[in-house]
């Protein structure tokens, strides 16, 4: 009776704890393609208008890098679109009108250098008179980006002047004038250069990016936050609110080598550590074939001893001792077996779904011979394109900035 009720239950199925792959099977195919972006992995760059050459002056190459390591969140552009409802004989017809830019609202960490509060400064300097004027016999240093003619040191604003016939001061507000040759704005070349030519935000999930590039912004709000005694473990921020006007698209790789090429001012040396893990030398690692292996260890002594000289000597002998104290007591048979079939696995589950996807949009391994046409993004950049090195002008100084 025993026998046949287990041979009746293994039949028709078994009453035990199983979990389902739905996620795995959405999410890790493909080299994790599905796979949500976080939060917390973005990258944001500010193209200060190094034509200006005030602003050559108040933002050196190094500063402009540091700005986007200020930023807190970076809000995405966001879009509305006016469409109408129109009548065609009581049918409803939608007609669309126009799309407005919404604007992107960005929070910065108040850092002890003032460099945030000194580029707020120097943009509040740049298009308006008031903060030009210097006040309490103190020279005006914190943001001035030149010598105001006419302008005496230590202006009284609290002066009772209403009733005066002549007054010290008569330029406030706005600047609508070239800032080079103060020119007001009536023809050609007098035109006043945007403090900002973008603003880039790249979100960076398995070696790749994606990049919105918020053209001409322009600061419609600006908020130093409140101090108060009560947020104990509190810190400082300020917000900023920008509107642009347009928006562009791209992706693609974000590069091993040099980093910052494509995701600009992205993996500073000054701010980022470059050195490898002690867990990442070779031979340190109880692998065959992973990062830090025996495979590592092997291909880094070949290369040392190629090298010649005492230098490669001593590296190939390092990495030997370090492999030997690795494997001594460990049982190969069993790791390699291990990664052998866990590399099996992983082909199955994830690599060949997308190859067969791949044949299958070939012309030549169409199913019936008829040529398909892919329409995903796809190495080429479709949809999102790879942005051509060659042609995107960021004033950044590769130099100052050479990830590993």
């Amino acid at each position: 009776m025993a026998w046949g009720q287990d041979f009746l239950q293994g039949f028709v199925g078994f009453n035990g704890l199983k979990d389902y792959s739905h996620a795995s099977k959405t999410f890790l195919q493909n080299g994790y393609e599905n796979t949500p972006r976080q939060k917390f992995l973005f990258h944001v760059y500010f193209t200060i208008n190094r034509a200006v050459p005030a602003l050559q002056n108040a933002f050196p190459n190094a500063d402009t890098a540091t700005i986007g390591l200020m930023v807190k969140t970076a809000q995405l552009p966001s879009y509305q679109m006016s469409v109408d409802t129109l009548n065609q004989y009581n049918r409803k017809r939608l007609a669309q009108t126009k799309i407005e830019y919404q604007p992107c609202v960005f929070e910065f960490h108040d850092d002890g250098s003032d460099l945030i509060r000194n580029m707020w400064y120097n943009y509040f300097q740049y298009y308006y008179k008031d903060p030009s004027q210097a006040y309490d016999n103190v020279t005006n240093q914190n943001g001035q980006m030149a010598a105001v003619i006419g302008t005496p040191a230590g202006f009284n604003y609290n002066a009772r002047d209403i009733y005066n016939p002549s007054q010290v001061v008569n330029d406030w507000g706005y600047i609508g004038e070239s800032y080079s040759s103060g020119v007001p704005l009536s023809g050609a070349g007098n035109t006043k250069p945007p403090f900002f030519r973008d603003i880039r935000i790249y979100g960076m999930n398995q070696h790749k990016f994606a990049e919105y590039i918020l053209i001409n912004p322009m600061i419609t709000d600006w908020t130093h936050d409140t101090y108060d005694y009560s947020q104990s473990s509190g810190i400082m921020s300020h917000k900023m609110t920008v509107r642009y006007e347009t928006v562009k698209y791209y992706t693609g790789a974000i590069g091993k080598a040099r980093p910052d090429t494509n995701v600009v001012g992205f993996a500073d040396p000054a701010y980022y550590d470059s050195v490898p893990s002690s867990l990442a030398r070779p031979g340190s690692t109880q692998t065959v074939l992973g990062q830090g292996g025996l495979l590592d260890a092997g291909i880094g002594i070949v290369e040392d001893l190629a090298s010649g000289g005492v230098a490669g000597l001593i590296g190939a002998t390092q990495k030997a001792a370090t492999a030997y104290n690795t494997f001594k007591n460990v049982n190969l048979k069993s790791v390699v077996n291990a990664e052998v079939n866990q590399a099996v696995n992983s082909t199955i589950r994830g690599a060949l779904p997308g190859i067969i996807r791949g044949a299958s949009s070939s012309p030549l391994n169409s199913p019936l011979g008829i040529p398909t046409q892919p329409v995903t993004n796809g190495s080429g950049g479709i949809f999102f394109p790879t942005p051509p090195v060659s042609t995107r002008s960021t004033n950044f100084n590769p130099s100052l900035s050479g990830g590993t």
